[in-house]
């Protein structure tokens, strides 16, 4: 699995773990639902501003190896 693929399926994980829907994660992170979408499948190409916001809002912290 490669590291956008990790991250997407990482969050992903834990929006539902937390029991948040995309739409939830997305006002939490003052980011739009479409932005979840995308990182969560790895597509498009959302900001990294974006990216640590919805980390932010449900406890993960990105690391840079």
């Amino acid at each position: 699995m490669g590291d956008v693929a990790a991250v997407a399926e990482g969050i992903r994980r834990s929006r539902k773990a937390a029991g948040l829907t995309q739409e939830d994660l997305a006002l939490l992170a003052a980011t739009s639902e479409r932005t979840v979408r995308a990182i969560e499948t790895g597509t498009g190409n959302p900001s990294l501003r974006a990216v640590v916001a919805v980390a932010n809002v449900l406890g993960l912290r990105l690391a840079v190896v």
